[in-house]
């Protein structure tokens, strides 16, 4: 979360960064208004116990030589008395502060493009050219109909729409793609970890995927059996990976610490309804490699390139074209300071499709989950960065239509031959 103090000490710039992500200023104001009445209200309870402090010290005074208490009893049972509601005007008002703070986005870097939505997005460079056929290349659900990889029917009968089933080299190469993404990722510097599949409402609550994505989560309900209360399959790895951490104060030698996990995902697509509804670009259930490091402030810009650079260099050995795109603000995560994208080149749809998301949320993420380091004996708020490398499925569909034959056969590139 943003640090709430900034609504008093710089209110104006504040609100002006916020409303680049379009906030509603209506929640802002309730916010300030909330916390500066949180503020007030510590400032009485202070004062209460103050005075509680010095009445309890005549108490004894008296007490002591021996003369009477009885008025000033009655002094510390009233003071005890405001005190009391005192407490609880602070516990509510601050938990009102909690949950509306919860629900602003991070400010956009103030170097990310302005922009309403993907429209106002920039390209920024381009790796490796345009595959060239002889022929029209088909779509990756054509190509299973040719190959029989994909079985779209058998996914919607097992579960329902945005399920699949892979049969025969389609299974085999999506395992082989987890593999070697792991170990590539390895080979720059990232630890492999294997993670839960299930967070708790904490977990999302660190991340910023809750409250405001409830919706888009597959939740788990108690069956009166078990305490399962408030668990969800994740929508990615980087919910768990940085919930290790949470609650924590980590060392200064420590960082950074890079991390890499290969787990399934699981989103409802919510906000999705008729988009994609053919093929798999957009499923409930998908496998994905994550990416996500911890790092000091200073060095969070060169571990964001860093990870671009690892995501883009898994696309080029590959050798699958694709471009970098920075987001503008209405485009921009809710967690997110700054993204760079990579978008895949899909001959047979004719288009760039995203295949992974790189973003760095500042301290965001860290306020939320607590999560520190030490450094000159002061425990600071550590940068979180998090990334796709790569999604697997799409990644998948991109091998399948950039080395498709005339006669719909799929040419594996080279490097995962030895995972096959």
């Amino acid at each position: 979360m943003i640090d709430i103090k900034l609504l008093e000490t710089d209110l104006e710039r504040t609100i002006n960064r916020l409303e680049r992500k379009k906030v509603d200023v209506k929640l802002l104001s309730s916010i300030k208004d909330i916390f500066l009445l949180n503020k007030q209200q510590k400032h009485i309870l202070q004062n209460l116990q103050a005075q509680q402090n010095i009445l309890s010290r005549q108490f004894g005074e008296l007490k002591r030589d021996g003369l009477s208490t009885t008025e000033l009893k009655c002094k510390l049972d009233t003071n005890k008395s405001l005190m009391q509601e005192s407490n609880k005007n602070v516990q509510n008002s601050q938990a009102q502060l909690d949950m509306l703070s919860l629900k602003i986005p991070n400010f956009p870097d103030d170097d990310v493009l302005d922009g309403l939505d993907e429209s106002h997005n920039k390209v920024i460079k381009h790796i490796l050219d345009k595959p060239n056929f002889s022929f029209t290349p088909k779509e990756h659900w054509e190509l299973s109909e040719c190959n029989n990889w994909i079985d779209f029917k058998k996914g919607s009968k097992l579960a329902k729409s945005r399920f699949v089933v892979l049969n025969n080299e389609a299974s085999k190469l999506e395992r082989a793609l987890v593999n070697y993404m792991l170990d590539f990722n390895r080979q720059k510097g990232f630890n492999e970890v294997s993670v839960p599949f299930i967070a708790n409402r904490e977990s999302l609550i660190s991340t910023g995927q809750l409250p405001k994505f409830e919706d888009d989560l597959f939740k788990i309900s108690n069956d009166n059996e078990c305490d399962i209360n408030d668990l969800f399959l994740i929508p990615t790895a980087e919910v768990p990976l940085v919930n290790i951490y949470r609650d924590e104060i980590l060392e200064e030698s420590e960082l950074p610490i890079l991390f890499t996990s290969s787990t399934p995902c699981f989103r409802k697509e919510a906000g999705s309804a008729g988009r994609d509804t053919r093929g798999m670009i957009r499923q409930h259930q998908f496998l994905k490699v994550e990416l996500v490091s911890f790092c000091k402030p200073q060095d969070s810009d060169m571990i964001f390139d860093k990870m671009v650079k690892c995501a883009s260099d898994l696309l080029l050995s590959l050798g699958l074209h694709h471009r970098l795109v920075e987001l503008c603000t209405g485009d921009l995560g809710f967690s997110a300071a700054k993204t760079i994208d990579l978008e895949v080149w899909l001959p047979g749809q004719q288009k760039y499709r995203e295949i992974s998301s790189i973003s760095n949320t500042r301290d965001f993420q860290a306020r939320r989950g607590k999560i520190r380091y030490k450094e000159n004996k002061k425990n600071l708020l550590i940068n979180i960065l998090n990334g796709s490398s790569l999604a697997i499925g799409r990644t998948l569909i991109a091998i399948m239509e950039n080395n498709q034959t005339e006669d719909g056969t799929i040419v594996i590139p080279k490097v995962l031959e030895k995972y096959l």
